[in-house]
Parts: C-alpha cells; structure tokens; sequence
C-alpha cells in the first residue's frame, strides 16, 4: 500500500522533506529526480555510511573519465592479477594473467558486482590499488562528495572507506548526466557467461515498472545498500537506501519509495546541489552484530535467500514475468590499447605508481561503443538462474 500523507521536519536550519506518515525509516535515504536535483525525501542524507560496493559507482565513473581521455577503449584488455583473483566473493573467479575486454569487465563489475573484476579494473586502469584509489579520491573531491573516502575499487570493508547517501546521490547525478551512453548497462537483466545465467543482484530490474539501475551493495558493518532508479513518463528519480537489513528489504524499501515520489506532487526548491549538512556527520555506523551476528551465513550475500515453496513470498523474490534478457560477457575479445597505466609499468604485473596526469575529456573515439562479445568462461561461484 502506497503512503500518500507526507510530513515536514525541520532540524538544524534543514528542511527534512516528505518523511513517511507511518513506520519511521531507519537508516540514511535520500530520494531525488535525476533532471532536476530535486529531493523528494531525506533522512539522515550526510550520515556517514560504508558503502560495500556502491563504491564500484565511482569505480565506473573513474573508468568512464578515464575513456574520455583516450587512455583507455572499450575493447581494451583489462588482465586479472594475482593480487585481483585472490579477492573474495562475489567473484567471477577467473585466473591470474586471464584476460577481458574492458566493456565485459564493467558489465560483469556492475551486474554480478565482482569483487575480483572491480580489482583488476582498478588496477590496470589506475596502474595499482593505491593510485586508482587516489583517482578516485580526487573525482569524490573535484564532485564536492566531502564525505566520502575510498582505498579501494570494490567496496571490500575497510573503516577509512566511506561515504554518505547526499554524496552517492552526487555520484548517480554525474553518471547518468555525463555518460548517457552507459546507462543501458545499469540496467542489465542478467549475464550469461558460458552456459551460466548471472541474474542481476538489484531485484527491481525486470520487476519494479520502469526501473532502469543502479547498484547494490553488502558488507556486514554496512547492511543492505542500494541505489535504484526508475523511468516514467520521461521523468527518472532515484532512492538511495543504506543500511537495510536484507536483500528483499532493501529492493521492498527503494520501491516503496520511488512510488511515493512518482505519486507526489512536485514541490519545494531544496536540491542534492543546495542541500546543507546537519546532523552527526563524523562517526560512522557498525551493522555487523546487527547483520551478521544474527543471520544465517546464507542471509550473509547480495543474493536474497531461498524461500520454502510454500512459503510466503515478496514480490521482489519472484521470478521474472518473462524470459529474462541476458548479456553475453567473457574473456578474450581484447583487440584494443593496453591501458596507459599499465603500460608505465615497464612490463610488471602492477605496482604502485603516481597518478597520470589528467589529460582534457575528448570525444569517445569511434568504433569503440559498447559491444557483447561471448565467451566460454565459467566463475567459481554458484550462480542462480537469472529469473
């Protein structure tokens, strides 16, 4: 049932817009409309947050500036380092020295949310860990994301790794404003890689009408996080939802939301741009007693849990009303220039090196536009049916 009764707060000189008549919502969120800036509802929206694998946003926006540049093009080849194929699930679990297109690598981060392909992305478009992290820094500061911090490309715990819903909200804005062409791979139903079907860990695709991204993300101290987005009527908002304590919630909780902001009214003026800072802005909050002291290690995953056959269930764990549409990915297909990065490295696998110098943002060169290239490759992870 859709709640209709919006209530204004205000705190700290800032308008706390639309919070829900009814249960209080918990955790950080923030609803906006992505043409205009404008915020629909807000909670907690500076809170600091971990962001699990949220972070493989800014993993892609990096690689996408980084594009634009001409250091990079989509059938570039993006190799697997030993330091990259030891990361843990999710994975895709190819070996070292394993070699992909840089399209696939994204589209396998993005969808499966690989730990081991976010990695060897970082480290072959950055030249290491350390320095694409410091790029990615440097996008979050040049954005005017100041609370967020990253070490490393795939959202794997670290506490110096952070972020806040206002700042992903920033992240989503510059994504989908500034690469209009990657938006299709947001919203990618499945995978198929081999004779294997990778379903897409954000359960609103091909089940909440007009969704069309972004990404999720889990770590224990961080619960259930996720971005959605959705299309209607040419107008597309987005819910940013950190700390929900299960798949199915987080997929129930970012609907739910969307569906009040479709059903609203368009009012006031505060936007993700003008929205000012208030509440505890410096400490960050565990979930991992919370999420994972108390759960199954199966309820421990992106993958939302299996449910008895006659058990009730969400709608966000039914299958697809249709055949779901897969996106052939794998290895090889590189035909592309090696990224600068690793060619600076004489050679070596990867090591740690200073930044590249930033070069001016030029056209995508052309015949490099994404393409689906199939492959025969298989991960060391069981894998679900995508519907």
């Amino acid at each position: 049932m859709r709640h209709r009764h919006f209530l204004k707060l205000f705190s700290a000189g800032a308008i706390v817009l639309s919070v829900l008549a009814g249960p209080a919502l918990a955790n950080p969120v923030v609803v906006f409309d992505l043409k205009s800036g404008q915020i629909l509802q807000h909670q907690d929206a500076f809170k600091r947050w971990y962001p699990a694998s949220l972070s493989k946003l800014m993993t892609a926006y990096v690689t996408f500036r980084a594009i634009a540049a001409g250091e990079i093009q989509l059938d570039s080849p993006i190799m697997v380092t030993k330091h990259s194929a030891a990361e843990p699930p999710s994975k895709m679990g190819f070996k070292p020295g394993s070699v992909m297109r840089l399209d696939n690598a994204l589209k396998m981060m993005l969808v499966k949310s690989a730990n081991d392909i976010a990695m060897a992305v970082g480290e072959n478009v950055g030249g290491s860990q350390a320095a694409f992290a410091e790029r990615m820094n440097a996008e979050a500061v040049r954005l005017g994301m100041n609370g967020t911090h990253f070490v490393n490309p795939n959202g794997l715990y670290s506490p110096d790794q952070y972020t806040t819903a206002r700042d992903l909200a920033v992240l989503v804005m510059a994504i989908r404003r500034e690469f209009p062409q990657y938006a299709p791979w947001f919203s990618i139903e499945g995978l198929a890689v081999g004779k294997k079907a990778i379903p897409n860990y954000n359960l609103l695709i091909g089940r909440y009408p007009g969704a069309d991204g972004m990404k999720t993300g889990f770590v224990c101290p961080s619960g259930f996080n996720m971005i959605g987005s959705a299309t209607r009527n040419g107008r597309t908002l987005v819910a940013v939802v950190l700390g929900e304590k299960s798949a199915v919630s987080r997929a129930e909780t970012a609907a739910r939301l969307l569906d009040q902001g479709f059903d609203a009214p368009v009012a006031g003026s505060t936007t993700v741009a003008t929205l000012a800072p208030y509440g505890d802005t410096t400490s960050s909050n565990d979930m991992s007693d919370e999420i994972c002291k108390k759960k199954k290690p199966h309820e421990q995953s992106e993958a939302p849990p299996a449910v008895a056959k006659d058990a009730p269930k969400s709608h966000y764990q039914e299958k697809l009303d249709h055949v779901p549409t897969l996106v052939a990915v794998g290895l090889g297909g590189a035909t592309g220039p090696a990224p600068k990065a690793m060619l600076d490295q004489g050679g070596q696998e990867y090591a740690d090196v200073p930044i590249p110098t930033w070069r001016p943002d030029k056209p995508q060169p052309a015949g490099t536009g994404p393409k689906v290239a199939g492959a025969d490759a298989q991960g060391d992870q069981p894998v679900k049916t995508a519907n």
